[in-house]
């Protein structure tokens, strides 16, 4: 038996790219045979990826196929036609409502995905969600056999130092909140610039929030984005852009909170990588946060831009709250250890691969 994934792209950086990876290797460690098929990818990442439509050569009725569903994509066409045993991992899809006044075309190819996620439901062997959240909205689209398979992460990679100019660039002592992820509106980077202003203003006038992220498909936003913080007068915002890895470590090694007001997220990974480098995270409860955050930071579950704020202080000057929180993210991440994560992957595969 050898066990393949699909997935419509494979991206430098990404987090369902690095899953990929990550299962691959553990796939590879367990002794199978194990490629990815993908209809596009990053040059950097050419050498880990097959184009998918060369998976003819190598199908089987008795290998087992992974496909990372994430938007509609013709890849999944041919993933639902191969005569192989099929496992669909189900990482959400944002609903294209939060897109419809930025980015019409990925509003409509998220809501060509979520109606695509409804056309193989007797096509798949089994159906995983990354999260318990993921896991329902397949159930309730009316996948019969289902399962929860938490992202396979590698954060120990996070220990290795930083890009040393980072640090240089911000080398004025100040508190320092942080935001990761894509420059897109389901992540609500207008309610973290709010939130900075209300605590700034307040609070703590030596602080700065630095938001890292790729703003690029999404300029239309992005520009709105920067006209709220002019029009609030704002210093000390920093968008970085599209970062190098080694510049990402740095952004962590800088934070002394993390702070999210996404209103949709299917996991959430820089919640855990935060968690990982040891700085308490304050997020809203939309989606699988709280389900990925495991008991871990701080939940949000009225958004109160101001109280928040005040949290975001008391959080600064606590350092035995600061301490207890870190102390339960520790304890949450025992959850995602790579061996049990391992452990339930195979448990699916064979579950498949005897049925």
């Amino acid at each position: 038996m050898e066990v393949h994934q699909f997935a419509t792209s494979l991206t430098y950086g990404d987090a369902i790219s690095n899953e990929m990876m990550e299962i691959r290797s553990a796939l590879q460690e367990q002794g199978l045979r194990s490629e990815i098929f993908v209809r596009f990818h990053d040059p950097r990442m050419a050498r880990h990826a097959h184009d998918y439509r060369e998976y003819r050569r190598f199908s089987q009725p008795d290998n087992v196929v992974i496909f990372h569903f994430s938007i509609g994509s013709p890849v999944s066409k041919l993933f639902f036609r191969i005569p192989d045993r099929k496992i669909m991992i189900y990482h959400n899809i944002t609903p294209h409502t939060f897109f419809l006044d930025h980015h019409r075309i990925l509003a409509r190819e998220c809501y060509k995905g979520r109606l695509e996620l409804n056309l193989f439901k007797e096509k798949a062997d089994l159906a995983l969600g990354d999260s318990e959240f993921n896991r329902r909205e397949l159930e309730q689209a009316g996948y019969a056999r289902t399962g929860v398979l938490p992202l396979l992460l590698d954060l120990a990679k996070f220990d290795q130092p930083g890009d040393p100019v980072v640090p240089e660039i911000f080398s004025e002592r100040k508190t320092t909140l942080l935001f990761v992820g894509r420059v897109i509106p389901n992540k609500k980077f207008e309610d973290a610039i709010k939130c900075f202003y209300y605590y700034r203003t307040w609070f703590d006038p030596d602080s700065r929030l630095i938001l890292a992220g790729d703003h690029r498909g999404m300029e239309r936003y992005f520009a709105g984005l920067q006209r709220l913080v002019e029009d609030l007068g704002l210093r000390d915002v920093h968008f970085t852009g599209h970062i190098r890895f080694a510049e990402l470590v740095s952004y962590y090694d800088l934070a002394d909170v993390y702070l999210s007001m996404s209103e949709h997220e299917g996991f959430g990974v820089p919640l855990l990588e935060a968690f990982h480098k040891g700085i308490p995270v304050v997020a809203h409860a939309a989606g699988a946060v709280e389900e990925t955050m495991n008991g871990g930071g701080i939940l949000i579950r009225e958004k109160d831009l101001f109280r928040t704020a005040g949290l975001l202080d008391t959080l600064r000057q606590d350092s035995g709250l600061r301490r207890a929180v870190i102390e339960s993210q520790r304890t949450a991440l025992k959850r995602y250890k790579r061996d049990n994560i391992v452990r339930i992957l195979v448990e699916h595969i064979e579950r498949v691969g005897q049925a």
